[in-house]
């Protein structure tokens, strides 16, 4: 029977000591990029390790410096091109500062992050970004504990004592409205996953500080503003799904005193929006104006172009994760929100209100 031939065996730091002709500590240190050393030594260890093909441990490295190089994502969904345009920004700063970006996704529930935080935790990332979807942070405070710093994403949780990065989702909201109102609409509908509760603090699925209870907020003070009376009967909380926003809008334009300008707080809320009144047969801005939250490419795809709030999204993941680097690397600063400025954007969508209801065509289903 012919031998089976052994595999390589792996290059240690014992070896590229005895080639370089420095003792095992001296080799371990630079090669675990620690402590000094001479810039002679250093060079001649790193040259003994190309030469015979050494590869460094990173589990063994991190266990001497305490450091993976890793920092850990959880965000909502990484199918949504708000949070893709996160990531980069965060996985920019990142590289930059030679460290590895590790993803997970939440899918909007509390316990999936959870169990995503205890993974980092175990995994010793160096630090985490999370758009929280969990109302509680005992499972943040507890990857303090072990000394991995915390930067919430896009949502802050109040009770946490933890950097956060946010935009004015409030003032953007009222300054989105305000065009409507300023061009003469006061049947403003507003198509929301917010809770439905007005006085909730504590929001399914998570933040106390939840992004579109913020925009319904500004909603709401837009309209008191012009002096137009706030109606239930025009606000929509549909959850995070474009099939209840779709229906919802069907519903809302089916009223006899139907809205003349909807307001969406999310991108699944404008996709089913648009869904439903391509559906109706019903005009842009003619019929009907419409204003979304957050700038996506598909934005100035569809016709007419869709007047926005547009989010620094990148720069948002950008500055979460420089914060990060720096409480990484010692900062000591009180951790505080950071809020950064949205923009309106005017397209197309947007137009007077109409001075005539005309009819629109329902589907059967």
């Amino acid at each position: 029977m012919p031998n089976t031939p052994r595999p390589p065996r792996r290059v240690t730091i014992p070896d590229v000591a005895r080639h370089a002709g420095v003792g095992q500590a001296t080799a371990a240190r630079v090669l675990g990029g620690y402590g000094s050393s001479s810039a002679a030594t250093r060079e001649r260890v790193l040259a003994a390790a190309a030469e015979l093909g050494y590869s460094t441990n990173a589990v063994a490295r991190s266990m001497i410096s305490g450091r993976t190089h890793t920092l850990g994502v959880v965000v909502a969904d990484v199918e949504n091109a708000y949070f893709a345009r996160a990531v980069r920004g965060i996985t920019d700063v990142a590289a930059k500062a030679g460290l590895q970006v590790v993803l997970a996704n939440s899918d909007e529930k509390g316990d999936t992050e959870k169990s995503a935080v205890q993974m980092f935790i175990e995994r010793r990332v160096d630090g985490l970004v999370v758009a929280p979807a969990a109302a509680d942070h005992e499972h943040l405070d507890k990857a303090v504990a072990a000394g991995i710093p915390v930067v919430l994403l896009d949502r802050a949780l109040s009770g946490a004592t933890l950097d956060s990065v946010v935009v004015d989702n409030r003032g953007a909201a009222e300054a989105a409205v305000s065009r409507f109102t300023e061009a003469g609409h006061t049947r403003i509908a507003v198509v929301t996953s917010a809770s439905p509760d007005e006085n909730a603090t504590r929001l399914a699925p998570g933040a106390d500080i939840w992004t579109t209870t913020e925009r319904l907020t500004g909603y709401r003070k837009a309209l008191r503003a012009a002096g137009i009376p706030r109606g239930a009967e025009l606000i929509r909380h549909t959850g995070y799904d474009r099939t209840w926003a779709r229906s919802a809008v069907l519903e809302l334009m089916s009223s006899p005193d139907r809205p003349t300008a909807l307001f969406t707080t999310d991108n699944v809320a404008t996709l089913g929006t648009l869904d439903a009144l391509l559906d109706l047969g019903a005009r842009i801005p003619g019929d009907v104006s419409v204003i979304g939250f957050d700038d996506a490419e598909w934005a100035t795809l569809v016709r007419p172009r869709l007047s926005v709030v547009s989010q620094p999204v990148q720069e948002l993941g950008g500055l979460a994760a420089d914060i990060l680097v720096r409480r990484i690397n010692g900062s000591t600063a009180r951790p505080r929100r950071h809020t950064l400025r949205a923009t309106y954007v005017s397209r197309e969508s947007t137009g007077p209100a109409p001075e005539q209801v005309r009819p629109l065509r329902f589907p059967e289903d």
